[in-house]
């Protein structure tokens, strides 16, 4: 194992931002996250400017951007096949077909984490449904080119607690289940915890197909490699032992949409020596030869894989692993938090980690705090994307006023969002979490969801400034 040590504190970083008061902060090696990916070029150095109160007290922004309101949970779909479902998280854009009148058109998939008790179900549609009792699922939206919405529909149904998931170099979707309940439970007549593959331009080829081979188990979010097409998999597991952080080779790499259903192999991450990874705590430790050990039983059918026997060595664990993105020759992936107190080895407030697979090494690229005397408490990072300004977008997810931050390649933090008070009363006001970060194609605007009540904006402005 090797180390290295950001030269920054968190103070500095935070003083020199202007973001005190925002209460997060990075450490890490910036220029390794982004080296070689479309995100490395000369911008991005320094934020937007102060947030501008929201006079609509939906979202503020930095002055010169603007967002437009695409839907909200309750209001009825463009389709007509009910009302737009809860519990806004996950979501991804593709390239649509490009017209005169419309323009270069873009496709949403959006996903709906709605458990048994969700507020408003993804309506059943034929041909996309899984289980009928699922309220869970994904809505697809079209936008023509200065995102005024043409369509609105479900894209699949009847599936459970879908949180992320992550694009194809295909252009679908692949929605995660994070459950492991079984038929019986929750009023489910189906078996949940999978992988579904989702077609944004037409959902009915891909209808409602659970992707077994790729494991049961609390699914977050996927990266895919473009050259090799394997699939990683973050698992985010709420009780001890911690979620795993899983590759899926498949039978038909890059196949495609609908090749995935031809099965592969999973395995599971093993760090020799480290059987938690929180117990990691600086920036730029990097471990070489890591190990992929076969799951035994991907469809857990009597023990959830955590719980299962990887044999002499065991397996690496990992509280609360999140998001999960491809960069340059690399995938990344978030440990949103990890506290000892509920069973981790060690305290973190968010870990970006980064696994080079043509090197097998893994690289603890950037920590979130508590390093210094600014504390984060409760506050963590989810859902992250690739920004065109040269660095992150990273959405919080904790307690008080929820952001939506953005992450320079030198290390510095900006608040790029703040939400309005959405939920709750004066005395004790609730704020929703932001989700589902990602940009347009053409960089031109940043799509991101609150998750309650469920909204989705559209964020356009000098974005490569």
């Amino acid at each position: 194992m090797s180390t290295s040590h950001s030269a920054a504190t968190r103070r500095q970083v935070l003083a020199r931002t202007g973001a005190l008061g925002a209460g997060i902060a990075f450490t890490g090696a910036l220029s390794e996250l982004f080296a070689g990916t479309a995100a490395a070029q000369p911008l991005g150095h320094t934020g937007y400017g102060p947030l501008v109160p929201d006079p609509d007290g939906l979202l503020d922004l930095p002055k010169g951007f603007r967002y437009r309101v695409l839907s909200r949970e309750g209001d009825r779909l463009r389709s007509g096949e009910g009302p737009v479902p809860s519990n806004h998280d996950g979501m991804s854009a593709f390239p649509g077909r490009s017209s005169g009148r419309h323009g270069r058109t873009t496709h949403l998939v959006r996903n709906h984490e709605n458990r048994a008790d969700g507020r408003v179900p993804v309506p059943t549609v034929e041909g996309l449904t899984y289980d009928p009792e699922g309220k869970g699922g994904c809505t697809a939206l079209e936008l023509d080119s200065r995102n005024h919405v043409l369509s609105e529909r479900v894209a699949i149904a009847g599936t459970a607690v879908n949180c992320a998931g992550g694009p194809t170099p295909w252009h679908t979707w692949l929605t995660c289940e994070e459950t492991e309940d079984r038929a019986g439970t929750n009023g489910y007549t189906k078996d949940h915890g999978f992988i579904f593959e989702v077609d944004p331009v037409d959902p009915h080829r891909t209808g409602a197909v659970p992707l077994t081979a790729m494991g049961r188990f609390q699914h977050e979010a996927i990266a895919v490699d473009p050259r090799r097409g394997v699939v990683y998999e973050t698992e985010d597991a709420f009780e001890r032992p911690f979620g795993l952080f899983y590759r899926f080779l498949p039978e038909k790499p890059l196949g495609g949409r609908g090749s995935l259903r031809a099965g592969g192999r999973l395995q599971a991450m093993r760090v020799p020596g480290v059987p938690d990874l929180s117990s990691i705590q600086e920036t730029g430790a990097t471990f070489d030869r890591i190990e992929w050990v076969d799951v035994p039983d991907p469809l857990a059918d009597g023990t959830p894989i955590r719980f299962q026997d990887f044999g002499r060595g065991g397996i690496t664990h990992a509280q609360k692993l999140e998001g999960c993105y491809w960069g340059g020759s690399s995938v990344y992936f978030v440990s949103s938090f990890a506290h000892s107190a509920e069973g981790s080895a060690a305290d973190h407030y968010g870990q970006i980690w980064r696994y080079d697979p043509e090197r097998r090494r893994l690289t603890l690229v950037i920590v979130f705090g508590p390093d210094t005397d600014v504390q984060l408490p409760g506050e963590s990072p989810d859902n992250i994307c690739l920004a065109p300004s040269g660095g992150l977008m990273v959405c919080e997810d904790g307690n008080g006023a929820q952001h939506v931050f953005g992450v320079t390649r030198r290390g510095e933090v900006y608040a790029m969002a703040r939400g309005a008070q959405n939920i709750g009363t004066e005395e004790e006001p609730e704020w929703g979490e932001f989700a589902g970060v990602t940009f347009s194609p053409d960089g031109d605007t940043m799509y991101v969801n609150c998750y309650t009540p469920g909204t989705t904006f559209a964020v356009t402005g000098p974005w490569r400034r």
